[in-house]
């Protein structure tokens, strides 16, 4: 499958909660970094619902594990950009699957050898 984009977990957060403003990607297939799905399934006061309606939305993405490309793209982007250990494998996943990464976290904009697109209110 091609993959046209990696999401941020701040954009899957935005689809769950059905905001107008991904709905420009939706025609996309955006590939999903482990690190999100933990950021998302792992949060204190998920409902029961939530997760369920959480995984379905995440079967239908194509997600990426960890290995050692993404690995070492972290390692390197942490000593260079100070970012935090989730942000920085997000970064490097799409830096790796030479993919553009969807967000609204202008501290990606920091990130030299990453393709942003910003989304904003």
């Amino acid at each position: 499958m091609k993959i046209d984009f990696i999401a941020d977990t701040n954009f899957l957060i935005y689809l769950h909660e059905g905001n107008e403003i991904v709905k420009p990607f939706l025609n996309y297939n955006f590939g999903v970094s482990f690190i999100s799905e933990v950021e998302l399934l792992g949060f204190k006061k998920i409902t029961k619902s939530q997760e369920i309606e959480l995984k379905s939305l995440l079967n239908d993405t194509y997600l990426i594990d960890w290995n050692n490309k993404i690995k070492e793209k972290t390692i390197a982007l942490r000593r260079k950009y100070s970012l935090k250990l989730p942000d920085a494998i997000i970064a490097s996943t799409s830096i790796v699957y030479s993919t553009p990464l969807i967000t609204a976290d202008k501290a990606f904009s920091q990130v030299e050898e990453l393709d942003v697109i910003l989304i904003e209110f």
